[in-house]
């Protein structure tokens, strides 16, 4: 018992690595986690002082906690069960689906991440792409929710720069939680995205059990008072309209929501740009009918690289303004009574009422209401913008100036090849009636497809 054992020096430098780590796990490690755990206590608490609404526990619970607390869920057994007898499977196969489904779902939340790294890339990035402008309207109606509510943002889709655009603009408020589709499930955006609380869903899954378990974990975000922002369109607007309202996420926010609950609050929030970076991709996608858009990660990334050589150079130019406006909230408890149907439609009115009207879309509505020299489009904005303000829209133009929009977006107009001048007249290119459309699309009154056959006509003419 007490003879000497030879043993290798690979196996004796393996057992000592086994035992410190032992060693470590139960004698360093958690100290070090209590440590880092207390830290992070610290840091969200001075986090959530400044915060108008603070971040929510929910939010903060451990993701594997969360992935479990979801698989378990009574209503998630009973949609297992239900699937392992629909399909004939096992009830312990039936219940791993469920858990992948959850891990693919649940994001992994880092205060770190979203107020440390997203917000600050967020608003460099939407700074350096546009002039960003919020309206003057709407901010104090927020202000005024019930701190104990929770808050949804209803968002119509323009532009991939939305989810840049709000998550900078909402910083000050609270964190945001998005739905994003299978376009962002690629390594590193993929891992990036959840540490800011965004969770995965697959927008056309005909799986009653995933559907089970993604509604599970909207209705527990909710009810955990995690304040939430979607798009209910679904998609980005192919013709730069307002589309009507998919129900699906609304609909499990709303069949969850209970009276005796928390009320839930929805704020329209409308966007609109001078000029959408993916434009030309969406505007062919409208007339081919094919969603799968031709842009690809390899097409964007080369686009990415090509602004960043021009800012480099000092070459690089914004894309005009991006502007937010906030509607009237409408609280679920006021409007008990109002299906989901009727609920959808009624945020979207409000989001294309509140729709900012900006240079790009009203100059693109002049030259499509016929306007074909600078002093004709000024003249068109002089009789026009003083209607839609009283109206109720909300305008901006550049430096307050019908001339000055005029002169920046028809400038705009030349430098993309839409437009040509002579002589002081606006001579179209051929593509330049369904970019026109696409923006004008968001100026009331303006029918804006009638007007790009007539116009398609005229420049057949000339």
């Amino acid at each position: 018992m007490l003879d000497t054992i030879t043993l290798p020096a690979w196996l004796f430098v393996l057992i000592l690595l086994f035992a410190s780590v032992t060693a470590a796990s139960h004698l360093f490690i958690p100290s070090v986690r209590w440590f880092l755990r207390r830290r992070l206590e610290r840091a969200v608490a001075r986090l959530n002082a400044r915060l108008e609404r603070p971040i929510e526990p929910f939010k903060l619970l451990g993701r594997q906690d969360m992935i479990l607390r979801l698989a378990y869920d009574p209503e998630v057994l009973s949609a297992v069960a239900v699937h392992a007898r629909e399909t004939g499977v096992r009830e312990d196969v039936a219940h791993a689906k469920a858990r992948a489904y959850a891990r693919e779902i649940v994001p992994a939340f880092s205060a770190f991440a979203y107020f440390g790294v997203a917000i600050r890339v967020a608003r460099w990035l939407s700074t350096r792409l546009y002039h960003v402008r919020m309206a003057p309207h709407g901010q104090e109606a927020i202000s005024a929710i019930d701190p104990d509510a929770t808050v949804v943002f209803v968002i119509n889709h323009r532009s991939n720069m939305d989810y840049v655009l709000v998550t900078w603009l909402a910083a000050d408020r609270s964190a945001l939680s998005y739905a994003v589709g299978e376009w962002a499930r690629v390594w590193p955006v993929s891992r990036l995205l959840r540490g800011m609380g965004a969770y995965f869903i697959r927008r056309r899954s005909r799986n009653d059990l995933y559907r089970r378990v993604l509604a599970r974990y909207v209705q527990m975000a909710v009810a955990g008072g995690a304040t939430q922002a979607i798009f209910p369109e679904g998609g980005l607007s192919l013709d730069g309209r307002v589309r009507q309202a998919r129900l699906g996420l609304l609909s499990y926010i709303v069949e969850g929501w209970s009276p005796k609950g928390r009320d839930i609050v929805f704020v329209p929030v409308s966007l609109n740009y001078d000029r959408v970076i993916e434009d030309n991709v969406l505007i062919e996608a409208a007339q081919t009918g094919d969603r799968r858009f031709r842009g690809s990660f390899a097409t964007g990334a080369a686009f990415a690289l090509r602004w960043l050589w021009r800012r480099t150079l000092g070459r690089a130019r914004r894309f005009g303004y991006a502007a937010v406006a906030f509607g009237p909230p409408l609280s679920l408890r006021a409007a008990k009574g109002m299906g989901v149907a009727d609920l959808g439609a009624e945020l979207m009115a409000r989001i294309e009422r509140g729709m900012p009207l900006l240079p790009g879309p009203l100059v693109s509505a002049a030259i499509l209401d016929g306007a074909r020299s600078r002093d004709e489009v000024t003249a068109w904005l002089d009789r026009r913008v003083p209607d839609l303000r009283a109206a109720g829209a909300w305008v901006h133009l550049r430096t307050g100036s019908t001339a000055a929009s005029t002169d920046a977006m028809v400038d705009m107009l030349v430098l993309r090849g839409l437009a040509t001048e002579r002589d002081g007249r606006i001579d179209l290119a051929e593509r330049a009636g369904a970019v026109l459309s696409y923006y004008a699309a968001s100026v009331p009154e303006v029918d804006a497809a009638t007007q790009e056959r007539e116009l398609a006509g005229k420049i057949e003419e000339t």
